[in-house]
């Protein structure tokens, strides 16, 4: 089956992700048009015939809850269009941080966004970099998880021979371990607390940072609070050079000001959501996802084995 056969289409979330990942496809993005009524309601139609075809559609789900409605009635447009078969490509999985009940009265909303996806059609689902891995069991269609270290590990391989690999919490060990092993590195944990959204007090740093290198890998970046907060414990620990990777650039709030103040060397983080406006830090470089998923869609349409492209630790 040849690339330029692949139907692919782009909702509006992260179009320059899409066009990427269509080059590398030699294929070009499908004709849709996504228009919006006077007060704002979604329409969508597919500009092709796509009746008997493999269809995917990359949309990432960050807010504004628009960009999963969005997805939701592109899926459902290709179902009643009769495409063989949907796969959601979604580079970031929005709403995935309300995993579980963590307190009473409280929605598990990855749940709730499992189940629409699934109920508005799709026959296959691809992310990167899940905040919590278990989030695949919600989905009863086949769920592709691929990983962001395959994207930055490669950027420190010579960075130093003293470096260690820090997660910052000990929810985020599974995805330190793969840079880990990649980097031949040792393993950093930081044990915090968290109070209240959007705030974390870091209570222990589990080994030894005491002059050595450190990366500090997550899934996500949403106001750097967390963030910062890890850095500025590891300094006080002894860190010399800190280094960020981080896949998912939220950014809110004052996000870009504190990693810009402190004392962190340089931040690469991927681009599964558009970077916002004015951005101009000479601290954050942007590595492209776009190879790791045109690659993931192009052995899925050829149905052959992608568990290569996972790369994380089974252990």
């Amino acid at each position: 089956m040849a690339s330029s056969d692949i139907k692919v289409f782009s909702g509006s979330s992260n179009i320059s992700l899409s066009e990427k990942i269509a080059q590398k496809l030699e294929a070009p993005l499908g004709s849709v048009e996504l228009k919006r009524f006077s007060d704002g309601e979604i329409w969508v139609k597919f500009g092709e015939n796509i009746r008997g075809a493999e269809v995917f559609i990359i949309q990432s789900t960050n807010p504004p809850a628009e960009n999963l409605l969005e997805l939701l009635i592109m899926v459902d447009a290709a179902k009643r269009a009769s495409a063989k078969r949907i796969t959601a490509v979604i580079p970031y999985f929005g709403y995935s941080r309300q995993d579980r009940k963590d307190q009473p009265r409280v929605s598990i909303t990855a749940k709730l966004v499992a189940n629409l996806i699934t109920g508005a059609g799709a026959d296959r689902v691809m992310t990167m970099d899940l905040h919590a891995a278990q989030i695949q069991g919600f989905f009863d269609i086949p769920f592709d998880h691929l990983y962001g270290s395959s994207i930055f590990s490669g950027l420190f391989d010579k960075v130093s021979e003293n470096l260690v690999v820090v997660s910052p919490d000990v929810g985020g060990i599974k995805m330190a371990r793969s840079y880990a092993k990649r980097l031949h590195a040792d393993l950093v944990v930081i044990d915090k607390r968290r109070p209240k959204q959007n705030l974390a007090e870091v209570v222990h740093i589990i080994g030894n940072v005491q002059d050595k290198d450190v990366l500090l890998v997550d899934d996500l970046i949403d106001t750097a609070g967390t963030f910062v907060g890890a850095i500025d414990a590891l300094k006080n620990k002894g860190a010399r050079n800190i280094y960020g990777a981080i896949t998912h650039p939220i950014f809110s709030g004052k996000a870009l000001e504190r990693i810009q103040n402190s004392q962190l060397e340089k931040l690469y983080v991927s681009d599964t959501i558009p970077l916002k406006n004015n951005i101009d830090s000479g601290k954050i470089s942007v590595i492209s996802a776009s190879g790791i998923f045109a690659e993931a869609i192009r052995r899925t349409y050829n149905n052959e084995s992608i568990s290569s492209l996972f790369d994380i630790d089974k252990g």
